[in-house]
């Protein structure tokens, strides 16, 4: 099993009832998608926003990432305060 490295806290996590049902219909764990997203891995974003993320990283701001799960897109967005992090559809935002 790969090793992660959180680069920063994701705070209280949560899933909306509609990414919940996503994940569970493609039997994808939330877990994997929360990995990635703490571990900086945001290979499915282009350049620019890559380095938001780095920057937001450092300078405590807003961190989204998305990920695609056969064909399913999913957002996840950790608050500037880290107080918590969101799982959900792009059509919830």
């Amino acid at each position: 099993m790969a090793t992660y490295t959180a680069l920063f806290p994701l705070g209280r996590t949560v899933q909306t009832p509609y990414a919940k049902d996503e994940l569970t219909r493609l039997n994808y764990s939330p877990l994997n998608l929360l990995r990635k997203h703490m571990s900086g891995d945001w290979s499915e974003m282009d350049k620019d926003d890559q380095q938001s993320n780095r920057d937001a990283v450092t300078e405590g701001s807003r961190i989204f990432s998305a990920y695609t799960v056969q064909d399913v897109k999913f957002w996840v967005i950790t608050e500037a305060d880290r107080s918590s992090t969101t799982i959900l559809l792009p059509s919830e935002y």
